[in-house]
């Protein structure tokens, strides 16, 4: 690789870390769009480096009890017992999953987690000068000063692991396959893939079995699996005999018809494979859900919407607004899910009897948490509300996934790709199904 064509050099230092390992580090260099990053680039002997499988094994039995207070933060790189994350795809400030992922483990929540790399192509290469673009060039550089965390533009750019890697991939859906495999031979032992994983099954199932053939784990980022408000139902629904659980999801897009055309857009894959796509690896996790196992599938018509709109590119967009919808297994188990794009912040799940009487209700955030978010809004006044609604779940599945990484520990409750296939099998059979029931 011929950096001289593509950066101009200001100073590079080598640090010899043990006989077989150099790092050459770029202090400082200017990228075309003259912003100005820091960056490491690997150098090691190809007879001598260590693998990915090396590290794994090396670092594999590491207790995270041996982390001491200076090692839970992120600056300067995963210290021993601590999984080094990349985090493929972060959005906007303020907007972006991928931005609300970084800050939550660039301030320390995620004690088994290290942020050292962030790999933006769209706000680091086209985007920089467009809409977002300067706002994420600036929290870039603030982030790069203060916690030492690299940003690149491909994960092809990535040094060798020096900790156990995991990758956060939290970009275009479209994207997901390719990055997968890019994360796979960037030394990637873990991978955390964000919801719904992949545009269609038989995308998602290839990169399945192509993450298997690596020896790879992949586990997915369906927080609600790990959620207060679905345990505490869940346990309260099996003590009251003929139980009927349902699901309750809420954004808090204004309803207008510019509002939900962008939203239309921007989630083109549409409600059930984005927004309403946890509650629906609930019931494949919880509720015996499949394809193959549904019985009936009925559409709650009075509840339901569905609507075209043109979003901001022009193009027309068909996808429900709201939808409840009530499933039927063959062996028997019955639920419902309710989503509503333009419901509030809260989502919450109910239990009724056997009469159909409301028994039990239960919200996210529940009073506990609310203090959490009021604080929350107020450190991010301009941040996505849900956010703040689903953190300390984002926190729980990001910090199992990072110690699974690094000790091998069960990510308890953490949904496999496995479960995120069969999930996605369902949204693409519910979609059609329920559409034509509201024609």
């Amino acid at each position: 690789m011929n950096l001289t064509n593509t950066f101009t050099l200001l100073s590079v230092t080598t640090t010899l870390l043990s006989p077989s390992h150099a790092f050459t580090t770029i202090q400082q260099y200017k990228s075309p769009s003259l912003r100005t990053y820091h960056h490491i680039l690997s150098v090691s002997s190809a007879e001598n480096a260590k693998t990915a499988v090396d590290l794994a094994k090396e670092f594999e039995e590491t207790e995270p009890s041996i982390i001491d207070a200076s090692t839970k933060s992120a600056v300067g790189g995963a210290k021993l017992g601590q999984a080094e994350v990349v985090l493929v795809g972060c959005g906007a400030p303020n907007r972006g999953m991928g931005w609300y992922h970084a800050v939550q483990m660039l301030e320390g929540r995620c004690p088994s987690a290290s942020l050292d790399y962030i790999i933006e192509p769209w706000f680091l290469g086209p985007g920089s000068e467009g809409p977002g673009g300067p706002e994420f060039n600036t929290w870039a550089d603030e982030t790069s000063s203060k916690y030492s965390t690299q940003f690149l533009t491909s994960v092809t750019d990535l040094p060798e692991p020096k900790q156990p890697r995991v990758a956060l991939i939290s970009g275009r859906t479209a994207d997901n396959p390719k990055l997968l495999r890019e994360c796979i031979e960037a030394g990637c032992k873990c991978i955390y893939l964000e919801k719904p994983g992949a545009p269609t099954v038989k995308e998602l199932q290839g990169m399945k079995e192509e993450a298997e053939k690596a020896g790879i784990e992949v586990l997915m980022g369906y927080n609600k699996n790990v959620c207060k408000y679905v345990r505490k139902t869940r346990e309260f629904a099996e003590t009251v005999p003929g139980s009927h659980v349902t699901f309750v999801s809420n954004n808090a897009y204004e309803n207008t018809p510019e509002s939900l055309g962008e939203c239309f857009e921007r989630n083109a894959e549409g409600m059930l494979k984005n927004m309403a796509i946890h509650e629906l690896a609930l019931l494949v996790s919880f509720y015996d859900v499949t394809v193959e196992n549904i019985e009936s599938v009925t559409a709650d018509k009075e509840f339901s919407s569905m609507q075209t709109l043109p979003g901001p590119s022009g193009k027309e967009f068909t996808d429900f607004d709201k939808i409840k919808f009530t499933i039927k297994t063959k062996t028997g188990k019955v639920v419902s899910v309710a989503a509503d794009r333009c419901g509030g912040t809260d989502s919450y799940a109910t239990v009724t009897d056997a009469n159909g009487e409301e028994v039990f209700r239960y919200w996210m955030p529940d009073d506990e948490d609310k203090e959490t978010v009021k604080e929350l809004q107020a450190q991010y006044p301009t941040a996505m509300p849900y956010f703040f609604t689903q953190d300390p779940d984002y926190v729980t599945v990001k910090e199992r996934v990072a110690k699974h990484t690094v000790t091998g520990e069960e990510a308890e409750g953490v949904a496999t790709i496995g479960i995120a296939v069969e999930t996605l099998r369902v949204a693409e059979y519910l979609t059609p199904t329920l559409m034509d029931q509201l024609k």
